[in-house]
């Protein structure tokens, strides 16, 4: 019978079995011969009841030439052919040793199957069940530690308040400024193109401080902090909780709600609706800019028809949102964090479901207080 012959393998009859010499480098980064015809050659023959191995030839080598190996050597038990590896380096032979000491347990390999749809929806359901009642019973220990806090019995450090006031405040203001002035230039030129059509340029302004003061500067400050200030709070509780520093303030008696939560979410009910405030500022600046630039109209006009045409009573709706969105940024954020598993995988999971949770909340909450405020007329 003829000889297999491979650029890293030659497999040839000896005596009373087959002689297989390699040679060259195995490694899995040059990739790793079929190992197919060799299985073929030896169940053409076989009387040849022997495999032998000669490795005088053989280069560098890695797991790759281990992964083929435990293959033939399977295959060759399987098949009653005996195996000789006295040919191999010793450091193989040793490998070798070690992968075939104890025998695998049957069952022991994992099986990824497809799980039928139903199952699949249920266990979305059981989940989301399990999330809901969690959040309740976060959102009960949020309120018992608000309770504590103004009869003065709260344990957190003032220190810590006022730096999460200075990270969710003035540290957010150059994202603030940079997206409060982009909305204000797009709210005015959506306006402008349409409304120069019919000689009412003048609306413009009409346009954006209506729409910067009652919906988007406390929409668009509210998804910035759940991007920015939500994930970091779920992030820096996440890693708390991996690290087992949550489970050492319940050891000492300290509530964990109210030492790490509770300055949290403080800070975000101070800093979201001066953020507004601040956001709206600059998306009326951003019209200016456009109205001043394309339409034609200076500065004081384009002021004076904001004042006529926007009372104070909907930048209050849109600060009074945006302390709503607040609570509910933090809420999720530190909800998330504290729910967060003990890995790092679990730390990435927890920060991008708080901005997930954080956004759809912030929209439905929206929508309930545009729809009250219609039915009040407010």
């Amino acid at each position: 019978m003829s000889a297999v012959v491979h650029e890293k393998y030659i497999l040839e009859p000896r005596d009373a079995g087959f002689c297989l010499q390699l040679t060259g480098d195995w490694r899995f980064s040059d990739g790793i011969p079929d190992i197919e015809p060799l299985l073929q050659r030896l169940s053409a023959e076989p009387t040849q009841q022997q495999l032998n191995f000669d490795g005088n030839q053989l280069g560098k080598w890695d797991s790759g030439l281990m992964t083929f190996l435990v293959q033939l050597i399977e295959y060759c038990q399987q098949q009653q052919i005996e195996v000789k590896t006295a040919g191999l380096p010793p450091g193989v032979q040793k490998l070798l040793t070690l992968a075939f000491a104890v025998p695998e347990r049957k069952g022991a390999r994992r099986q990824v199957l497809g799980q039928p749809i139903l199952t699949k929806v249920g266990n979305v359901t059981i989940e989301m069940h399990r999330n809901w009642s969690d959040l309740l019973h976060f959102i009960g220990e949020i309120i018992l530690s608000t309770l504590k806090m103004f009869r003065g019995k709260a344990r957190f450090r003032r220190s810590d308040l006022l730096y999460q006031i200075e990270g969710a405040g003035p540290s957010a203001l150059p994202i603030i400024t940079l997206i409060g002035i982009l909305i204000g230039l797009i709210l005015a030129f959506v306006g402008a193109v349409q409304l120069r059509l019919f000689g009412a340029q003048i609306f413009v302004a009409d346009l954006v401080g209506l729409g910067m003061a009652r919906e988007m500067g406390a929409m668009m400050t509210a998804i910035i902090m759940a991007g920015r200030t939500g994930a970091a709070y779920a992030a820096q509780l996440g890693t708390m909780q991996v690290n087992e520093e949550i489970d050492a303030l319940k050891t000492m008696g300290i509530s964990p709600v109210e030492f790490l939560v509770l300055p949290r979410l403080i800070a975000l009910c101070i800093t979201m609706p001066l953020l507004c405030i601040y956001a709206d500022f600059m998306g009326i600046i951003g019209g200016a800019i456009v109205c001043s630039t394309m339409l034609d109209i200076s500065f004081f006009q384009y002021f004076q028809q904001i004042q006529n045409a926007v009372p104070l009573k909907h930048f209050i709706i849109g600060i009074v949102k945006s302390g709503i969105f607040g609570v509910l940024v933090a809420t999720s954020g530190c909800f998330r964090g504290m729910q967060c598993g003990r890995s790092a995988s679990a730390v990435g999971y927890a920060a991008t479901s708080a901005v997930v949770t954080s956004i759809v909340l912030i929209v439905v909450a929206d929508a309930i207080i545009t729809i009250i405020s219609q039915i009040l007329g407010v």
